[in-house]
């Protein structure tokens, strides 16, 4: 159980307060996921969180061992690693929800922070029972799939004290649900800026030479570190440069980070007689390089909340263009660091590279606008003193 200082006032927004609160020192933080492989945001999420808090909490991650989460987390001195699967099969079900039991009796756990649907409904089978001293349960709602049905009210009823938001669009969403007569917090994804930095002019021209054909140094570089799913919405940025007069066309290339797109995203890419002006990096363990090497970082999904990958772009001084959907308008200011198009609409994008091609002397200035706009709203200080600050409120309260 956490260490705690005498009564002092604190007060919180969103937060139900019910009871006089507590300064809590060190506590007892465990993080849950059920992504098997890469875990893209989620993996980034939890990351973030336990680097910065393992110095100051004990903090634990139960994650599956083929996961990215559970490799990465287990290099980070005093986090401690749980291997355990989060799905729906039954017999899954039964064996996590007791090792959880048993984790919950032997550490006694301040928080369990959960990320998604599967783990979430284990962790409250795994408090039944606990009564009010159990851990308090903290939800952050990533993506932006429906929140309805009977599991969905159980968990929110019975099994969250507070759901994390990342971003605005989302917390209004929610209100509008069971979590409702819950705490709601808006706390949006921090990026670390010292790793998300600009290059200087030479390791720029150095990653361009690396990603950009020995021909094409001067085209414009649209690019997305946002992963290669269908609904990531690049494929209509690939039709819209398919629809430009040739010589348009030629002055544009796109580069793609993420997991080796499928046989038919191929085919559809050849389809439009966009090949040649494609490239796919596959998955990186950095992709900084890649980032580098770009003039416009884009996130035009079709289903989206806030996208840690805009952010990270935005970070390493990338006007930003984004889809209308979701919290993505929420990172940028339209016409100063970014742009917001209509979703799925090829053709507005078609129109809207030939406005940039026309006026590409106005990206440097945007270009500062980005990291700009990042160092002062995208902060993973601000973040993790964000999300310790819902702990705090929730552990004082009670």
């Amino acid at each position: 159980m956490p260490r705690e200082l005498a009564n002092k006032p604190v007060q919180s927004p969103r937060c139900k307060l019910t009871a006089p609160t507590r300064e809590i020192l060190s506590l007892k933080i465990l993080y849950t996921n059920f992504h098997n492989g890469d875990g893209g945001g989620h993996t980034t999420y939890i990351m973030n969180l336990a680097r910065a808090l393992a110095p100051r909490h004990e903090i634990f991650v139960a994650a599956p061992a083929s996961s990215r989460l559970y490799q990465a987390a287990s290099a980070i001195p005093g986090v401690q690693v749980i291997d355990l699967a989060f799905n729906n099969r039954l017999p899954t079900v039964l064996r996590t929800t007791k090792a959880l039991r048993g984790l919950i009796a032997r550490h006694g756990f301040d928080v369990i922070h959960v990320n998604g649907s599967a783990d979430h409904r284990m962790a409250m089978l795994a408090i039944i029972g606990k009564g009010k001293r159990r851990p308090r349960i903290v939800y952050t709602k990533h993506n932006d799939l429906p929140v309805t049905g009977l599991a969905t009210w159980l968990k929110a009823r019975f099994a969250t004290d507070c759901v994390i938001c990342v971003c605005e669009y989302t917390r209004r969403k929610l209100a509008q649900t069971a979590y409702a007569h819950g705490a709601l917090r808006v706390v949006y994804n921090g990026i670390d800026l010292a790793r998300y930095a600009p290059l200087d002019a030479a390791a720029t021209q150095a990653a361009r030479a690396q990603w950009l054909p020995a021909n094409e140094q001067h085209v414009l570089a649209l690019g997305s570190n946002a992963g290669t799913p269908d609904y990531k919405g690049w494929l209509d940025l690939v039709e819209a440069v398919s629809t430009l007069p040739d010589n348009l066309r030629r002055q544009v290339r796109i580069v793609m980070a993420g997991e080796t797109p499928s046989a038919r995203q191929v085919e559809r890419v050849a389809a439009l007689g966009m090949t040649e002006r494609v490239t796919f990096s596959g998955l990186l363990d950095d992709v900084r390089p890649l980032v580098a090497a770009l003039d416009i970082g884009f996130v035009i999904s079709h289903q989206e909340t806030i996208s840690f990958a805009c952010r990270e772009m935005m970070a390493m001084g990338k006007p930003a263009l984004v889809s209308d959907v979701g919290g993505l308008p929420e990172n940028v200011t339209s016409g100063v660091d970014g742009w917001v198009v209509p979703a799925r609409n090829p053709a507005a994008l078609a129109q809207w590279l030939t406005g940039i091609l026309a006026q590409r002397e106005q990206l440097p200035a945007m270009a500062h606008a980005a990291r700009d706009k990042a160092v002062r709203e995208f902060s993973l200080d601000t973040f993790v003193q964000g999300t310790e600050q819902v702990y705090r409120d929730l552990l004082a309260a009670r």
